[in-house]
């Protein structure tokens, strides 16, 4: 491996001493001059048409500037396809949105919303995506028959990928020696809970210039996809640092384009910001996900046809359901070789919150559901999950549909390496005992191990563009429009600049996430960070270093090539001792703008393995997570630091832990979501951490010039499925749905009897 000077070495966050002394201003802390304070007013009913609203006593309240409701709201669309309003005279889930209101302080706000009469006709509601599916169920929307969202082609282009569709499966079933057939369901919509609620400010500058600032991982995103839709010939986006993410405030416009009509409505800026109950109980949440399935297995392993239905639970409306299915359905095939598929999807709207992109993305929701399955399978032949893994994991040379619906073939690297160090580091061999088989007993405390596996090709998805300029004394300033989203990333960039033209990192600074000032990027979604973002930033860096040298090639009589920089100073390669500063090339009136362009690239799949072992009390039900250990391969570590905090999150964000505790639970009686608060909401403490060790290894990969790829968004998407392992090798017997509370699994020991459905 290369010995770098930055690059795999621990160095401080740029911006870490602003934020442990307060200096970092969130979007909460942010005023702008003469600026109204936003609310919304929400549906206590899951599916009602508004017969009345009567806003007179809120806009007699002093201090409240506009009331809207659907009555007087602009007609923003939102979704794929376009069908959510801004403010509609159907409610579709509690927390719908139904009046806003801009006033000069949140408490006035506050006191309008609750001045607003509003008489309502209830309709009937439905919450399973089954259910939702049936000839006479509720109906969500009239542009969706029968409550089923159509397939979205367009969304990764015009074969965005729906559905799995290869081969013949009723060949690959005959050739199989044994036909398993099971359902598994993931629907526990957990919620990824960033310690920031969405925020945004909007601002209108006359009729068709907007201004936006938002806690947003992509705000350069909502200027792509929001501005034609509010009829803004002219969008800034400036984006906040963000008080974490997860995925889910990335495009959300749930309270973008609120705000931006009611600062449209007062001619004044108008903050609008979530609190923590409305967060989560209004907000989106991940996708349920629920498979019914069949595999062809030969007695060796190997796979010969996968056919089934995926069935996905959107709630009340899409954001980007549709890309999760493209994703999702490209993911399966990386982890599974199989020359026969017929794997359909299906997208439901139901009557609970609706369902966002979340970290996992699409594969998180389809293998937790999925892998569950196929295992019944291995059980039958008697085949070691790793083994099994190892043998089917995407491979130099092997090919995929991904997303896009083209066809990719895999030039990353082989993950055997990974997947055996992970495992001898776990002791994997010495805690095996077999399928449905405990690992120990103890009394009534039984041990039990589990394997989960994931990837996702979207390390190099979408276009990322950056400029570095160079100035005369010795500095450099990244252009970028990418976000701090609390990973550290926009210091890992820094780092890679640093690298390039060997200046000290505190001669590199990046500009601000603004839209007028910075090229295109999409943000740091995917894990794209590391190759994609990293790629378009190294390319600027390079470029800018190339106009350097040629300007000061004359000053030495020698060529470019010839060359080297060093803390601001040139030298010629191999007499370090004359040297010239930037200056004496450059002159005070001149810089050096380099450019860079990254293009979408699906053939690196990244890779997670996740090995898990627990600890079940067959006497309460009680499961304990004892010990994790995550292995994986990254080419090039370029912060330590970071990386791991990106492997220690594979508990929280809708997890690991959406395996065990974390769930978002909703009374179908009424339609609410009954434990919107960190109280009720299960969460792991620090006191109740497990083991946790990470096995990262780095063979290059050819990605870039620092051969690394990024792995951050996927670490916590195999542990659901390892710890549902766990458990029911633990106590001998097969669950198939999260989370795995104590009173699933006394029921799977046939302790206590079966739940009602409608008491659930």
């Amino acid at each position: 491996m290369t010995d770098y000077r930055f690059i795999g070495k621990s160095t401080p966050r740029k911006d870490a001493l602003d934020i442990v002394t307060g200096k970092t201003k969130f979007i909460n802390d942010i005023t702008i001059p003469d600026m109204l304070y936003g609310k919304v007013l929400r549906s206590p009913l899951p599916h009602a048409l508004i017969k009345s609203i009567d806003t007179t006593e809120a806009l007699s309240l002093p201090g409240v500037k506009t009331v809207l409701t659907y009555q007087n709201a602009p007609d923003w669309k939102a979704g794929f396809p376009l069908h959510a309003r801004v403010l509609d005279k159907k409610v579709r889930y509690v927390g719908d949105a139904v009046a806003l209101v801009a006033a000069e302080t949140e408490d006035i706000a506050a006191e309008a919303l609750r001045l607003i009469k509003i008489e309502y006709e209830p309709l009937p509601a439905v919450y399973d995506a089954e259910e939702a599916l049936q000839p006479n169920a509720p109906q969500l929307y009239d542009q969706f028959p029968g409550n089923l969202l159509p397939p979205e082609r367009r969304l990764f282009g015009p074969n965005t990928l729906q559905e799995v569709v290869i081969g013949d499966v009723e060949k690959g079933f005959a050739e199989a020696d044994f036909i398993i057939e099971g359902t598994c369901a993931y629907e526990n919509i957990p919620n990824p809970l960033p310690p920031e609620p969405p925020g945004v400010i909007a601002a209108w500058e006359g009729t068709d210039t907007l201004t936006v600032w938002s806690a947003s991982q992509g705000p350069h995103m909502f200027k792509v996809t929001l501005q034609k839709r509010m009829g803004a010939t002219n969008m800034q986006s400036i984006g906040s640092p963000v008080g974490a993410s997860y995925g889910s405030k990335y495009m959300s416009w749930q309270y973008v384009l609120p705000a931006a009509a009611l600062a449209k409505a007062t001619g004044r800026p108008v903050k609008l910001c979530y609190g923590k109950t409305e967060h989560m109980a209004a907000f989106t949440v991940r996708l349920g996900s629920r498979i019914h399935g069949q595999v062809g297995m030969k007695k060796d392993g190997t796979v010969t046809a996968l056919s089934g239905n995926w069935l996905l639970n959107t709630g009340a409306f899409s954001e980007i359901t549709q890309g999760m299915v493209a994703v999702g359905c490209g993911e399966a095939q990386l982890m599974l070789k199989c020359p026969n598929w017929h794997l359909k999807t299906q997208v439901a709207c139901t009557n609970r919150t609706a369902s966002g992109q979340v970290r996992g993305f699409g594969g998180q929701e389809l293998k937790c559901a999925l892998v569950p399955i196929i295992t019944m399978g291995l059980e039958k032949a008697g085949i070691d999950p790793v083994d099994f893994f190892k043998k089917n994991y995407v491979k130099p040379g092997e090919g995929y549909y991904w997303r896009d619906g083209n066809w990719w073939v895999c030039k990353g690297i082989d993950y055997t390496a990974a997947i055996e160090k992970g495992a001898e580091t776990f002791g994997w061999k010495e805690k095996w005992k077999g399928w449905l088989k405990p690992s120990s007993v103890n009394g009534a405390r039984r041990r039990g191990v589990g394997v989960g596996v994931h990837g996702n090709a979207d390390v190099g998805e979408d276009i990322s563009e950056a400029f570095v300029r160079l100035e005369p004394n010795g500095t450099a300033t990244i252009y970028s429009g990418l976000a701090e989203h609390g990973t550290g990333q926009r210091s890992s960039i820094c780092k890679m600049v640093a690298e390039i033209l060997q200046l000290p990192l505190d001669r590199v600074t990046v500009t601000p996430t603004d839209s007028r000032v910075n090229p295109f990027e999409i943000g740091p979604v995917g894990s794209r960070g590391t190759y994609a973002i990293g790629s378009a930033v190294i390319a600027a860096a390079e470029d800018a270093k190339r106009q350097l040298l040629e300007l000061m090639a004359p000053k030495f009589a020698v060529t470019l090539e010839e060359l080297e920089t060093e803390d601001g100073m040139v030298y010629v390669k191999g007499k370090p001792e004359t040297r010239l500063p930037w200056i004496k090339g450059m002159g005070y009136d001149r810089t050096c703008l380099g450019r860079g362009r990254f293009e979408p690239d699906f053939t690196l799949p990244n890779f997670m393995m996740t090995f898990a072992e627990v600890e079940v009390d067959t006497e309460t039900g009680k499961v304990d997570l004892i010990r994790v250990v995550g292995a994986t391969d990254v080419g090039q570590i370029i912060d330590p630091p970071s990386l791991t905090n990106q492997l220690n999150g594979c508990l929280g964000s809708a997890g690991i832990d959406s395996a065990l505790f974390e769930e978002t639970v909703l009374d179908t009686r009424l339609g609410r979501i009954i434990n919107p608060n960190m109280i009720d909401y299960k969460w792991r403490t620090f006191s109740e951490l497990p083991d946790m060790e990470h096995v990262i290894l780095e063979t290059p990969f050819p990605s870039h010039r620092f051969q690394a790829i990024g792995i951050g968004e996927i670490t916590p998407s195999p542990g659901p499925s390892a710890v549902l392992m766990a458990v029911s090798n633990a106590i001998g017997v097969r669950i198939n749905d999260y989370p795995l509370t104590p009173d699933k699994v006394l029921r799977a020991l046939g302790k206590i009897a079966a739940a009602k459905k409608e008491g659930k």
